[in-house]
């Protein structure tokens, strides 16, 4: 599986199944979910805290660090997916939303080489 190849529904069923076969939905409640989406995101973070812009490709050249960091992304995926499926919200008809919004929010020809708004104020 990679990529390519899986669809967002393929891994929200895993997930599901996942959870169904160790009775887990008790426990899989919004706010816990969307809790461990946070917690998982600042592991992520740790990995980088410390580390220079200019460090972080010899950093993913370590092969123990380089799956860490894929699991603890893994890890966010895995309770935003889990969240999906609590909700019942499609993540590809939001995820397409939200792009349109961003796309109005931020031109590409009003926005291109700039983090945001702040510059374009005194245009």
């Amino acid at each position: 599986m990679d990529d390519s190849t899986t669809s967002v529904q393929s891994l929200r069923q895993w997930v599901a199944d996942f959870v169904a076969a160790r009775q887990w939905e008790k426990f899989h409640t919004p706010k816990n979910l969307a809790m461990s989406v946070a917690i998982e995101a600042a592991e992520l973070m740790e990995h980088f805290q410390w580390v220079k812009s200019e460090q972080i490709g010899t950093l993913m050249k370590d092969p123990e660090r380089r799956e860490s960091i894929a699991d603890e992304m893994a890890d966010v995926l895995y309770y935003v997916l889990a969240l999906a499926n609590q909700l019942q919200i499609d993540l590809t008809s939001a995820f397409c939303a939200k792009m349109k919004k961003n796309e109005s929010k931020y031109p590409a020809e009003r926005i291109r080489g700039r983090y945001g708004y702040d510059d374009l104020e005194a245009e």
